[in-house]
C-alpha cells in the first residue's frame, strides 16, 4: 500500500522543505525522486539542493544525467524509468498535479502551501491520491515542526 504524507506549510516554500526531507531520507539510506513541474523547475531545485547544506553534499543528478547506476537522489519532471522507481522508493512531489506514476512509489511526500491558489491545487492532489487508494496523513508544521 502506498502512503502519502502532506505537510501543511506556514512560511517555508515547498522546495525548502523538499530539500530538508531529501537530506533526512538520504542520511537514512533512502533513495529519493524529486518530481518537478517542468525542466526549468528541476534546474532551480538542482541549484537549491547544491546550496542547501554547504557542509554536507547530497549526491544527486537531474533525470537522464549522471552515472549509469544513478545517484541516490534524482530530480525529474517526466515519468521515471522502472530502475529509478526501484532505487528511489520516496517520491517528493513538487508538481501541480499528482503524477500518473505516483503509485509506483512506496512513499510520497506532498505539500500544502499557504498561498490560496497553491492550497486549492494541493486539495485536488489530496483528493486524487485518495481516489487512487493511497493512505493519507497530514502534518501541520505550525503545530508540529518538521
Amino acid at each position: 500500500m502506498v502512503n502519502a504524507h502532506f505537510y501543511i506549510l506556514t512560511e517555508q516554500t515547498p522546495e525548502a522543505l523538499a530539500c530538508q526531507a531529501t537530506v533526512q531520507a538520504y542520511r537514512k539510506g533512502q533513495g529519493v525522486y524529486l518530481h518537478c513541474q517542468d525542466e526549468a523547475h528541476a534546474h532551480r531545485l538542482d541549484e537549491l539542493l547544491w546550496q542547501f547544506e554547504p557542509e554536507s553534499f547530497i549526491p544527486h543528478n537531474l533525470q537522464g544525467e549522471g552515472p549509469k547506476s544513478g545517484a541516490p537522489v534524482v530530480i525529474g519532471w517526466a515519468d521515471p524509468d522502472h530502475a529509478t522507481v526501484e532505487k528511489h522508493p520516496l517520491l517528493i512531489n513538487l508538481g501541480f498535479d499528482v503524477p500518473r506514476f505516483a503509485v509506483q512509489f512506496a512513499h510520497i511526500i506532498d505539500f500544502v502551501p499557504a498561498d490560496e491558489q497553491a492550497k486549492a491545487q494541493a486539495r485536488r492532489r489530496f483528493a486524487a491520491y485518495r481516489q487512487l487508494g493511497v493512505t493519507l496523513t497530514t502534518q501541520d508544521l505550525a503545530r508540529q515542526p518538521f
